[in-house]
Formats: structure tokens, C-alpha cells, sequence
């Protein structure tokens, strides 16, 4: 009781109080307003820009009456001052059962997006990548499709660290931008052509994370560190003809990360990927080599690669990156004073395009 009443006191300190504020919001990217019972951010996604959108701006935010809450909601609005359109993205998850992790979804988003900056796909309504916000790049960033998305699903957490997913998702898709295109034919011969994709898709997913430690018990949860393995595996099932969608297909991913210390000379993190598509798809659906066209490096993405350089229905990719935790540097006179951090890393990708979705695109 009485590290707690201290504890509460400390927080009450103006200097203290600068410091613990300072660190929560660039720690979660969330500005706290208790009185209103909500976080303002993420911080991060305030400010964008893109060769469709211009200059975009965005609000959002979440409820958050504790970081054990078993319930929240959030949302965003942006705005793109070339485009001049509105965006907006909405999503609530409910934890029904807390012994067992079973959470219910629901969200809808209608927004612009990069495509593609990542192998092993997500449904995540409200993610935003890098790639369709980062203020600066190089090179030109004009290949972003216009996405309406919702989806509704649930996960559950039977035995600890291990998770089953299932969701329905419905989407749209079409090009947000004159210069370049989703077209696709829809016939044989080739001769009529369709800009829009519409795609029912049912989704499961097994995900394991052993040793994985995290913080709080409510329906986010913090991880203590990133020094876990995580093996994921993916099967969707895209249906043709539940409201209007286009294609049949099944697609099969696999994702496996383990790290490993090696002896006194760091940790070494290494990535496997795979996956492949079962039937006829368009570019928008296909798989896409994750390029890296801003300024940092972006996990498991190409930093050398454009976006659409590469596509592929099937594909498998191997990452080996290494961190020293500066053992190099730190016994280096004057040098060790600037903390600074040694990490190298190789890594390398295997795709092709089947001839039956090669005549498929326009």
C-alpha cells in the first residue's frame, strides 16, 4: 500500500509528471486525455504524404478507461488536399470471455492505401503502412489503390501464447490513381475488361508465440520484448458470388521467426516466409514483393525494391538480420560514448506468376 500511495504521489510531481507523459506518448504513439476518457493519436499518422493524396492529414483516436479495458473502440478520419476526398476507418473489439482470450470484431475502412508492403497479408481494418503515410521517400509513390474493407471476426487464446483467429472480410478495390491500373479481363478472348475487384474471403489462422511476455490483461496487451519465436499460418478462402464477389481461389501463408543468441556477439533474428495462391487472381489480389521506398529500414521489406517491382502467386523468402547490441563499437574509445548500435543482415525472396494469371491481367 504504501509503494502504490507513493507511486500515485510520484505522478503528481510537475517534473515527473513532463517526463512519464513524454515517454508514454512516444512508447505508444497515444496522447492520454483522462477526463474524456480516450488516447488522441497514433501521433505518428498525424501528418502524410503521397504522389495521390498530397498532403494528408488524419485525427483519430481511442477509448481507453484503463489499459486492462475489456472493450474499446477506435477511429480516425483523414483528408488528402490533392484528391481533396475524406477517409475513415472504424472498428470495435469486445472481450466476451477473459479466461480464454475470446474477443469479437467489427470494423469498416474506406481509405487509400499502398498495397502491398508486406508478403503475409493482414485484415487489420484500421493499419495504415508506412509506405501510404511516410512524409518523406524516394522515388515516385503513385501505385496506391482506393479500399473498402470491412470485416468481422474473432480470436481466441485456448492455451497460453497460442492464438486462433477466424474472419469473414468483404472488399472492394480499384485504382486510386490514372497511372496505374488493376484492369483485369473477364473473359477468354480478352476483350472486356473490368477496373474493379469485389472479394468475399473467409480467413483462419493459427498463430504460436512461445515464451512470448506481455503486460496487462484486457484487450490489448503490451509485449515486455521482441525476443520470442512466432510461427503463423494462414488459409483463405476467397468465395465467388457471395455478395457479387469475383474470384474463387484459396490462399496458403506461412510465417516463422525465431531469434537466437549467439554466444557474446548478439542476437540473431531469422525470418522464413511462404505462401501461395490456389486459382485465378488480378494484381490486386495477387501477392506483392514488399519495396521499401522511404528512408528507414523496414522490417522484412526490400530496401533496394520500388513498389509492384515484383509480383508473385507464389513465393518463399528468407531473412537473416543480426544486432550486436554495439559489442563492436562499445570497445571502441570515444566512440562507445555515442551509443551507438552495429547490425548487418542478408536477406532474399523467390516468387513467379503463373501464365494463367498473367493472361488474367489487363
Amino acid at each position: 500500500q504504501g509503494i502504490y500511495k507513493m507511486l500515485d504521489t510520484l505522478k503528481e510531481v510537475p517534473k515527473f509528471k513532463r517526463i512519464y507523459s513524454l515517454a508514454s506518448i512516444l512508447g505508444s504513439g497515444y496522447i492520454e486525455i483522462p477526463k474524456w476518457k480516450m488516447d488522441y493519436g497514433p501521433i505518428f499518422s498525424t501528418f502524410g504524404y503521397n504522389d495521390v493524396e498530397g498532403q494528408r492529414v488524419r485525427a483519430g483516436g481511442r477509448t481507453y478507461f484503463g489499459p486492462n479495458d475489456t472493450w474499446r473502440i477506435q477511429g480516425y478520419t483523414a483528408y488528402g488536399f490533392r484528391d481533396n476526398q475524406f477517409k475513415y476507418g472504424i472498428s470495435g473489439r469486445w472481450m466476451v470471455n477473459p479466461n480464454k482470450r475470446l474477443i469479437l470484431s467489427l470494423g469498416n475502412r474506406r481509405d487509400v492505401e499502398q498495397m502491398g508492403v508486406s508478403l503475409t497479408t493482414s485484415n487489420d481494418v484500421l493499419g495504415r503502412s508506412f509506405a501510404s503515410s511516410a512524409l518523406f521517400a524516394s522515388g515516385v509513390n503513385n501505385q496506391l489503390t482506393s479500399v473498402n474493407l470491412t470485416t468481422l471476426g474473432f480470436e481466441i487464446e485456448p492455451v497460453k501464447n497460442f492464438t486462433l483467429q477466424t474472419n469473414f472480410s468483404y472488399r472492394t478495390l480499384k485504382s486510386a490513381s490514372s497511372e496505374f491500373s488493376l484492369d483485369y479481363y473477364t473473359d477468354l478472348t480478352q476483350t472486356e475488361i473490368k477496373s474493379e475487384v469485389k472479394q468475399s474471403e473467409i480467413n483462419l489462422v493459427a498463430e504460436y508465440t512461445p515464451n512470448r511476455k506481455t503486460v496487462g490483461y484486457g484487450v490489448d496487451r503490451m509485449d515486455v520484448d521482441f525476443n520470442y519465436a512466432r510461427f503463423f499460418v494462414s488459409y483463405s478462402n476467397g468465395i465467388k458470388g457471395v455478395l457479387d464477389s469475383d474470384f474463387n481461389y484459396q490462399k496458403i501463408q506461412l510465417y516463422y521467426r525465431q531469434p537466437a543468441l549467439i554466444g557474446g556477439f548478439g542476437r540473431l533474428f531469422t525470418t522464413f516466409e511462404t505462401g501461395k495462391i490456389f486459382g485465378n487472381v488480378p494484381l490486386g489480389l495477387m501477392g506483392v514483393i514488399p519495396g521499401n521506398q522511404s528512408w528507414f529500414v523496414i522490417e522484412n521489406t526490400y530496401n533496394l525494391l520500388n513498389y509492384y517491382d515484383f509480383v508473385a502467386d507464389e513465393y518463399a523468402s528468407l531473412h537473416f538480420e543480426h544486432h550486436f547490441n554495439g559489442r563492436l563499437f562499445s570497445r571502441v574509445p570515444y566512440l562507445r560514448k555515442l551509443n551507438l548500435r552495429e547490425i548487418i543482415g542478408i536477406k532474399g525472396v523467390y516468387g513467379r506468376v503463373s501464365e494463367d494469371n498473367k493472361m488474367l491481367n489487363a
